[in-house]
């Protein structure tokens, strides 16, 4: 699947409203579930994904509130609500008896946690892409915007599409291309994708999500490797190398050059990175 046909054709109805996804790669191949972080949307993830689709079945989707899937007025999404929905489509997707390998970035890398640690989905490994996952994290910019979300929801349109362009674009150490940003911008300049962008960062507060699980970590019983953007501004890779410490046998992989958008700056050596850990035989 190609940037231009990037197509999440399939939908399940979650407890937080219809999520659209999509499967690549042949049917038969062992399963790959790949969870996007915020404010992005499995858009970001299609190069690596294209990548490993050659050898296994990745699944793709779009967090309910983001991207192409459900977005309305009072929906939960919070991490752990998240969480929920990511244990949903294992079971739907006939993935709930630990077959698969997960991957997650950014939020994705927590929620993917919160999933295994706290609602027992089961994965055959893990991968933590500049994850949230370690005290304190959220940017700067991030953190104002949850202090204040109901004075930055206020923004007339074009403050607040003016907001989102520089805030997404930050992500990135060498800079989206035009489309791709284009790509990832849009969903959050409707009006629900407004009240969408401000409520998931104001019930995500910084630490929400990852006080009760990270003294856990020590829990995790199965392959994990860490990939960290060196020049990440968002989440710094020292906190990468916090989190192997945390995760008995977990390996770190600091890829150069890249920043927070590792999928958009790196997309090859990230793809290159997780198919070699995919292709690991299990411990012992």
């Amino acid at each position: 699947m190609t940037a231009a046909e990037w197509n999440l054709d399939r939908s399940f109805s979650s407890s937080s409203g219809e999520i659209r996804w999509a499967a690549l790669g042949p049917k038969d191949a062992p399963p790959v579930v790949l969870v996007h972080g915020t404010p992005f949307s499995s858009y970001v993830w299609r190069a690596p994904a294209g990548a490993l689709a050659r050898q296994h079945r990745v699944y793709v989707w779009d967090l309910p509130g983001y991207g192409v899937s459900e977005t309305g007025p009072g929906q939960d999404l919070s991490l752990d609500a998240q969480a929920c929905i990511l244990t949903e489509l294992l079971d739907h997707w006939g993935l709930g008896d630990g077959q698969p390998a997960v991957i997650g970035h950014d939020f994705g890398g927590c929620i993917a946690l919160r999933a295994h640690l706290v609602h027992g989905a089961a994965y055959a490994r893990l991968a933590l892409v500049d994850p949230v996952a370690i005290r304190p994290w959220g940017s700067p910019t991030y953190r104002l915007l949850g202090d204040h979300s109901d004075v930055f929801r206020q923004l007339p349109p074009d403050l607040h599409e003016a907001l989102v362009h520089r805030y997404i674009a930050s992500g990135s150490h060498h800079g989206l291309h035009p489309d791709t940003h284009a790509r990832v911008v849009a969903p959050w300049l409707t009006e629900a994708g407004k009240d969408s962008f401000y409520r998931q960062i104001a019930q995500n507060a910084p630490h929400d999500g990852t006080d009760d699980i990270q003294g856990r970590y020590g829990e995790l019983d199965l392959p994990v490797l860490v990939c960290w953007g060196a020049e990440d501004t968002w989440i710094p890779v020292a906190r990468g190398y916090e989190l192997v410490e945390l995760i008995r046998g977990a390996e770190l992989c600091v890829i150069a050059g890249a920043g927070h958008l590792v999928q958009e700056d790196a997309p090859a050596e990230l793809a290159a990175v997780l198919g070699e850990f995919l292709r690991e035989a299990p411990a012992g």
